[in-house]
This record gives structure tokens, sequence and C-alpha cells, in this order.
């Protein structure tokens, strides 16, 4: 049994410092009106020009990000690495859609293939599909719609993205996580994991996939993708999650007329990871999975399971993830009772990543109990170094 209520064990990387800032931060997050201010005056004090990125940079850049940089981050990774928790190095500058803009994601996701190499403490790389490529490249395919020559040769490039990416991989042998995208793209995002995964995943996984399991035909979807992976003989890798666009997956089936790809209430997603997690586990010998999640029953269950079907607690072929600067008591807690965890540490430069600490932001201030069960944890164990 994990004990997620140990708050020594969960802040332990924590100064007492580190704890009345988080505080103070995550008590002004319980506000969607102050968030929703915040996030107005900084977007305007950027088009000023104003000089407020220190200011970010020390508030909640540094809860929800480990540096600007590859090697920025490496104070953090140790500092994980004291608590038995690992560090996926996830480059989160979004909304960029310049050629230049794709290249310069592609050469930092291998920055961090190679850093993962020497580097004990990540496990994994990531990288986000439309980070090296135009979405509406991914719709069109993924609709059979017909590339014009120029979008054809924006196309073979971010299949040359992709082939870099997997063969480097593959060659250090560092796995590498495929993030999950819209509904309407990721049709394509599947058919190519299933040919990098048929490619490289046949000793040991190197390919992840990432299911979403708010939608209502994910798991149908890891049920097709186990037989076609014990028919054709390799291991499919996947991080499944609950998910995370949606209101706009909503708005657009509603605007376009077809049929919402959302689970009806979250009882029904939860149901659906729950068998996800079994299904994945009675057959960890044709999958392997990173149990993406903020929810302790998830991550209990996960133990339960792996004991049920005698897959040691250090295999592998399965780790549980959060996002850094979230959810220690259950991170540091699994880790201390011998479960694989790993905390997805974001990074770029501090503008480029606004609107990842944006989501992050609404993120805690929108999900029922989060920000008020951080305040709790981090009060405890305030409380609890106060009275020795």
């Amino acid at each position: 049994m994990i004990d997620f209520t140990n708050t020594e064990v969960a802040f332990k990387m924590k100064t007492k410092n580190d704890l009345r800032q988080s505080k103070l931060l995550f008590a002004t997050l319980s506000s969607p009106q102050i968030v929703q201010t915040l996030k107005g005056l900084t977007l305007a004090s950027l088009r000023l020009r104003l000089p407020i990125k220190g200011i970010v940079k020390a508030t909640v850049f540094r809860q929800f990000c480990g540096g600007e940089s590859v090697g920025e981050c490496q104070p953090q990774i140790d500092r994980l690495a004291e608590g038995k928790v690992q560090a996926i190095l996830d480059y989160s500058v979004e909304g960029k859609a310049e050629e230049a803009d794709f290249d310069r994601t592609l050469e930092t996701t291998l920055e961090t293939i190679r850093f993962a190499q020497n580097n004990p403490g990540v496990p994994f790389g990531v990288f986000k599909p439309t980070g090296v490529g135009a979405i509406e490249w991914y719709e069109k395919v993924a609709l059979g719609e017909e590339l014009s020559e120029k979008e054809s040769e924006a196309w073979t490039r971010v299949l040359e993205r992709w082939d870099r990416i997997f063969e480097l991989a593959n060659t250090l042998k560092v796995p590498v996580m495929i993030d999950a995208e819209e509904s309407w793209i990721q049709p394509t995002v599947d058919e190519l994991a299933f040919g990098f995964m048929a490619r490289y995943n046949k000793e040991i996984p190197i390919v992840y996939n990432t299911s979403q399991l708010y939608r209502h035909d994910r798991l149908d979807q890891l049920k097709m993708a186990l037989s076609r992976a014990t028919a054709e003989g390799f291991i499919y890798g996947v991080k499944i999650v609950r998910g995370a666009y949606m209101e706009k997956e909503r708005k657009r089936a509603v605007a376009k007329g077809y049929e919402d790809p959302i689970q009806p209430n979250k009882a029904a997603t939860d149901r659906d990871y729950n068998a996800a997690l079994e299904l994945i586990l009675s057959h960890i010998d044709h999958m392997a999975v990173v149990v993406g999640t903020h929810n302790e029953d998830s991550v209990a269950l996960t133990a339960t399971l792996m004991r049920k079907h005698g897959i040691a607690f250090d295999s592998r072929r399965v780790y549980v993830a959060q996002l850094f600067g979230m959810s220690d008591h259950i991170s540091f807690n699994a880790a201390n009772s011998g479960l694989n965890v790993a905390k997805y540490l974001p990074f770029g430069p501090v503008k480029d990543v606004l609107p990842y600490l944006f989501r992050r932001a609404e993120e805690n201030t929108s999900v029922e109990g989060q920000t008020g069960r951080e305040l709790g944890l981090i009060t405890k164990e305030l409380d609890r170094r106060k009275n020795g």
C-alpha cells in the first residue's frame, strides 16, 4: 500500500523557502479571476516590452519548468533524483508554425535524446507531432486528401524529422514518447507510430504512442493495437492519460456536426482508464506503458495490477509519470514504494513557454480539488517541520 499522505517523503527535495513560495503560488492560482488578470497583465507587459522575465522566471516558471535550456535542467534532475524520481525533458515551446521553428524543435529533441543516453536520471525523450509539422498537413493526411506539390514537400520534411528522431533513439537505445494530439489528426499520428514501432520495437520498446482515455474510442484502439503488435511481432509502447483538449474537441464536434469524441462523463473516462491498465499489464509481454496520471487511485491500481500479474516494480516496461511542480505526494511516495516514477520536466525560453505556463495555471484553477489538495499538503508539511 502506497501512503500518499506522507508529506515528509513528498517534499524531501524542497526547502522551507521552496514550500512557502509554492504555497503562495497555489493560493494565487486558487482564484480564476486573479489567474486571468495576471495572464492579461503578462501578455500586455510583453507587448510593451516591459522587463517582466525575471518575475515570471522566479514564480510560475520556477514551479512548473526545469530551465530555459537542457543544461539548465540538470539541478532539477539532481533534486528529483534525491527522491528516486527521474525526469523527462519536454521542450514546451508552443504555437510555432514556421519551418525554422519545426527544425529548431527537431534539433532540441535530438539534443534531449543524446542528453538522456548519458544521464541515468532521464529515462525517455518526448516530442509533440505538431512541434515538427503543421497541424493542417496531419489533418489532410488523416482525411486522405491529396496534397499539393508544396504540401507534399513539406510533409516529406515532417516524415524526415520523425525518422531522424527515432533513428537516433534506436541507435542510443533511448525510448521516445509521441505526445497526444487532437482527435482529427490522431489517425495520422497513430499510423506513423505503428510504422516506427514495427521497425524499432522488436526487442525493447523505443517508440511510445499516447492514448487519451477521455475519448470513448481509445480503449478499442488499444485492443486493436495489442492485436496488431502480437500479430506483427513488436512491442506496443504507450503512455496512457485521461486527456487535455475536452472543450476544444466538443466545440469542434458541434461546429462541424460530427459525433462528440469525448466520454459522456468522468466516470466513463475512469472506467476506460482502469480497463486500459488491466489490458496492458495483463499483456506486458507485448506492451509497455507510462501511466500518466495525477490520480492517486490510478497509481495504487497500477501497483495492485503489477502484483497481480507478477510484474516487478522496477520493470522497465512500466513507469508512472506526473508533471513537474504538481502532485509531489504521488510521485515521491510512489517512487519510495519502488515504482519507476518520472516527472515531465518542461523547458524552453521563458517567453516561448508562456502558453504552457498559462495552461498549467488555468488547469490548477479549474481541476476540481487540485489547488486545494496542493495547498493542504504543503501546509501540512510546513506544520510538520515547524513542530519538529
